[in-house]
């Protein structure tokens, strides 16, 4: 199965804040393209992967908002090939009634970005949205919101903040979005110090020199298996993400220099990252899948949320065998 863990939508750029909207304008042409982040365009984009994580956004200090209830619409027209991930600011007032509107609309997980949210990590509003997400077992996915403006506030950004956390919160899933870019390092530590501590790989599959670098990395590190496939959408496309991770040995063809093991790239690109992180869903596969034995973990509601059943997660069958991820990272 393949899963994109790392897509967005809008229905308008303004959605994304006054700064990000006028530097994406600024710049469209030039380096962002089209950036066309619409619901046609991402269900074009995902027509190559079995499921995709659909997150939200919130930030005040940005003026931003990709609404929840977007996100929950969108994921409802097609239930058996989306999962819905709400935005959350924990630094809003209202961020515990956030969370409660985003499980109560059955969205599986959170997004934060205390770089585009202006908080440090470990800031005490923010301990206790985790310590809630914690008990409810949803994941909380970590991002940066692209393009980065003046606003943004890159000290908390740092992936190496979020080790207090992993320790106060051990059982708590964390997905850091971009493998941490720009402080991949410090990533890579962080995902073999916390066992629930994982990473995308969005936005760094579209730089292949340093997706090169990180593969090689994650590999001596021992954390391969903590790698999970991310486009970023509408930044990237699944496709272009999956043809990049494939042809990234090309640096080391005709040198002495290292390649990374086409089994370790052909894991990231068919992890089932939503079993990995517990997220329930129902995924219809594309032609030649077959279901999986295995189900994901039931998981709590907050008073008025509807409780979702749980049900068996799919892989997808092809003609090699399915690179395992239960020995080396869930």
């Amino acid at each position: 199965m393949i899963v994109d863990l790392n897509t967005n939508i809008w229905s308008s750029l303004d959605q994304l804040g006054p700064e990000v909207a006028e530097r994406i304008r600024r710049n469209q042409t030039a380096h962002w393209g089209q950036f066309e982040a619409s619901a046609a365009a991402h269900e074009r984009a995902m027509s190559c992967v079995d499921a995709a994580v659909v997150r939200g956004f919130r930030s005040d200090m940005l003026e931003a908002s990709i609404p929840n209830e977007l996100i929950a619409e969108f994921v409802s027209k097609d239930p058996g090939r989306r999962v819905g991930v709400a935005g959350v600011d924990p630094m809003s007032d209202d961020a515990e009634e956030q969370l409660c509107s985003a499980v109560a609309l059955g969205l599986a997980g959170i997004t934060i970005s205390p770089a585009c949210q202006g908080f440090h990590p470990t800031h005490s509003s923010a301990m206790r949205i985790y310590e809630r997400c914690d008990t409810l077992s949803l994941p909380v996915f970590v991002t940066l919101l692209e393009p980065l403006t003046p606003s943004a506030m890159l000290e908390f950004g740092r992936p190496a903040l979020w080790d207090e956390v992993g320790r106060s919160f051990p059982t708590l899933k964390i997905v850091i979005s971009q493998l941490g870019h720009p402080w991949i390092d410090e990533a890579l530590i962080l995902l073999g110090k916390h066992q629930n501590v994982y990473a995308d790989i969005a936005g760094v599959a579209g730089r292949p020199w340093q997706l090169y670098n990180a593969l090689l990395a994650a590999s001596a590190n021992g954390v391969m298996g903590k790698l999970m496939f991310g486009s970023g959408f509408p930044h990237d496309t699944p496709a272009k993400a999956i043809e990049m991770l494939y042809s990234v040995n090309g640096f080391a063809q005709g040198t002495q220099l290292p390649s990374v093991q086409r089994a370790q790239i052909r894991g990231i690109v068919e992890r089932d990252s939503l079993l990995c992180l517990g997220i329930e869903a129902e995924i219809s596969l594309r032609e030649g899948g077959k279901p999986s034995e295995v189900s994901t973990p039931a998981r709590a509601t907050l008073p008025g949320a509807q409780p979702q059943a749980e049900v068996p997660s799919p892989s997808h069958g092809r003609d090699e065998p399915p690179v395992s991820v239960s020995d080396d990272a869930c």
